[in-house]
């Protein structure tokens, strides 16, 4: 069983089910492993995501990347600035759609 579950098909992080290890591969993500050791819940990507694009969690923004965050980074505080709101708010302004 993979480390890490995506929670929607539209997010582009993945949520660590238990603590994992640098080089830990992505559920579904191809080669993309960690790439440093990652706490359990913590979040990693599994594709670039580029300064000032929406980092996506649950199918809905939940932030903004402040710097280039590489395919198997650790997402958190250090690399995002949180946008967080009621999320129902948000999936319209990211142009995301849960039809």
């Amino acid at each position: 069983m993979s480390a890490f579950l995506k929670l929607s098909p539209q997010d582009n992080v993945q949520v660590a089910l238990r603590a994992a290890p640098a080089g830990t591969p992505l559920s579904g993500a191809g080669s993309v492993v960690t790439l440093t050791d990652v706490s359990m819940a913590h979040k990693v990507t599994d594709q670039p995501i580029p300064a000032g694009a929406l980092v996506v969690k649950y199918g809905l923004p939940i932030g903004v990347a402040t710097q280039d965050i590489p395919a198997g980074a650790h997402v958190h505080v250090h690399n995002i600035r949180s946008r967080y709101t009621a999320t129902h708010y948000r999936a319209e302004e990211a142009g995301l759609s849960h039809d």
